[in-house]
Order: structure tokens, then C-alpha cells, then sequence
């Protein structure tokens, strides 16, 4: 198994916001600086929401001005409306993440928005780029396999943001399991559903491990042919408007399964394991990732 799956780093977007801990930004900014050490080229940096509502996520302009475009990396800021999307052209992010939930019950809880008016500001977004300019434009489904508030997520609820995000002209679109609910075999459902519905449309996925299913559905997307994946270093994340919300799945937890197996991820994982030491002693507690706790195997030798 020598195909290249690209694990986009979402730790210092995703992996920091669930935080009860404030970090500064520049301890942020050397997060990220470590990550990009470790191998990561895709990640998520910012997030251009209130932040009042999310005080972990203050400080996105300041850390975009400090990451100037560099070749061969990605800085994405997550938006979720017009204005966050103008706060994401003036920072100058490479990529944009727009948010568009699978109900309206964690929509209005989490974006102040209901399903369709979240579509109607993703469409808008996408004209505006089309027509003045920007950044590559993801759109992320979330609560794409279940909702905290709304219960089961049906497949034409998802598929209903899928065809809009195609008809909008998107460059790549991302199923969350954002509370993590999901199993390998509902995700195979969604990704062929998926691929379906936009044959042209790349797809990535994010998963949650609240359930201990994040890796298993994982797996499931690569054997399903997915190749692009989100993960947070340390296992860092949830979302603050989720209940009983728990970390992404680990990045040094993907990166060992899929190096065992022989998949390429251009990821140093000694370089993680120790950053995942760092950030989460930067936060007062230990990682929650199975690798950052048991180590490599094979141990390294000692000389």
C-alpha cells in the first residue's frame, strides 16, 4: 500500500477550541510552527469566528499575519458566513473552510443559522470567489452522521448540502462526525452517497472519537478510496457547543496505522509525539492519543 493519504492538521483550529485554557498567540504560533516541523502541510490555523463566543479562537488575524504564504503549505481559516469570509480574504489564508451544518438544531446552536440559511451564505461565498477572487473554498458538513440536538442525520439531509456545495463550484467537500457517532459502515454509505451526488468533488473526512470509533471510521474511508483525512495532534478537540464533546481523532494515532500499513504521509511521528507532549502540558493535561502514551513501535533504540 504505497498511496499517498494527506492528513490536513486541524489541532491549533479545532484541537484548541473545546479548551478550557486560553493559549497566547505566540503559543499558538509555535504550536503551529512545531506541527509544520513534523511533516504538516494542510492545516487548519485560524477560525474567523466571535470571539467572544470563543475566546480560544482570538488572535486569527494577528496569527495569519504572522504566517505569510509559503510554498508548499496551506494556512486554512475556518468561516462560517459573509463576514467571516471577509475576515479570511483580508488575513490572506490560503484556504477557506466554510461550516455548513446537517440540522438546524446544531445550526442554530453553533452558527445562530438555520440549514438554509447556512446554505444561501456558502452559495453567496462561493459567487463572491468566482466572481472577485480568493482562496480555494472547502465546505465542511457538519454533524454529518448524527446530532446532539436533532437526533439521526438521514443521507438526503447530507446530500442535499453535497449537491449545493457541487452546484456552487467548491474545490473540496469534508463529511464531519462531529460528536462521533459514526461506524465504518455508515461511512461507507455516506462516502459512496457521497461521491455519487458529485463525482468531480474531492472528498475529506473528520472524525470525532467520543465513541472510540474515530480510527475504524478512518479506515473505512481509505478503504472506501478516500485519501484525505483531518486529524488533531494529540488528540486535541470538540466543539464548545456540542454536549459531552471529546478530541478529533489523534494525528500520531492515523499517522502510525497508516505507516504500519504502508501508506505515505510525509509525517515525522517521533516529531508529533513529542509536540503532543508540548501543547497538551501547555494546556495541563496529557494526551489523550494512544501513540503519544504508548510510543512507537518499534521502540526506538537507545544508544
Amino acid at each position: 500500500m504505497s498511496r499517498r493519504i494527506e492528513i490536513v492538521e486541524v489541532g491549533p483550529r479545532d484541537g484548541l477550541q473545546n479548551e478550557k485554557a486560553l493559549l497566547e498567540v505566540g503559543e499558538k504560533l509555535e504550536f503551529i510552527h512545531r506541527l509544520e516541523a513534523a511533516g504538516a502541510r494542510r492545516m487548519e490555523t485560524v477560525s474567523f469566528v466571535n470571539a467572544k463566543r470563543v475566546p480560544q479562537m482570538a488572535g486569527a488575524e494577528e496569527i495569519s499575519e504572522a504566517l505569510p504564504h509559503q510554498g508548499g503549505r496551506s494556512r486554512i481559516g475556518l468561516v462560517l458566513n459573509e463576514r467571516g469570509w471577509d475576515r479570511c480574504l483580508a488575513a490572506r489564508c490560503d484556504e477557506a473552510n466554510i461550516v455548513v451544518c446537517a440540522t438546524d438544531g446544531f445550526g442554530i446552536r453553533n452558527q445562530g443559522a438555520s440549514v438554509d440559511e447556512q446554505v444561501t451564505a456558502m452559495q453567496r461565498i462561493a459567487a463572491r470567489k468566482h466572481a472577485e477572487g480568493g482562496p480555494p473554498i472547502t465546505v465542511t458538513i457538519s454533524v454529518a452522521f448524527g446530532c446532539p440536538f436533532d437526533g439521526e442525520v438521514s443521507e438526503e439531509q447530507v446530500l442535499r448540502i453535497v449537491r449545493a456545495a457541487a452546484e456552487a463550484k467548491v474545490d473540496e467537500l469534508a463529511l464531519a462526525d462531529t460528536i462521533g457517532v459514526a461506524d465504518p459502515w455508515l461511512v461507507r454509505k455516506r462516502v459512496e452517497a457521497s461521491r455519487k451526488a458529485a463525482p468531480h468533488l474531492p472528498l475529506r473526512m473528520h472524525f470525532h472519537d467520543t465513541r472510540n470509533t474515530g480510527l475504524a471510521n478512518a479506515f473505512a474511508s481509505v478503504e472506501a478510496g478516500v485519501s484525505v483525512l483531518d486529524a488533531s495532534c494529540g488528540g486535541l478537540g470538540g466543539c464548545p457547543f456540542a454536549p459531552n464533546a471529546t478530541g478529533n481523532i489523534g494525528t500520531e494515532d492515523l499517522v502510525y496505522m497508516l505507516q504500519r500499513a504502508g501508506f505515505e504521509t510525509g509525517y515525522d511521528l517521533d516529531q508529533l509525539i513529542t509536540t503532543a507532549d508540548w501543547v497538551s502540558g501547555l494546556l495541563g493535561k496529557a494526551p489523550t492519543s494512544s501513540v503519544a502514551r504508548a510510543g512507537v513501535f518499534p521502540a526506538r533504540s537507545v544508544a
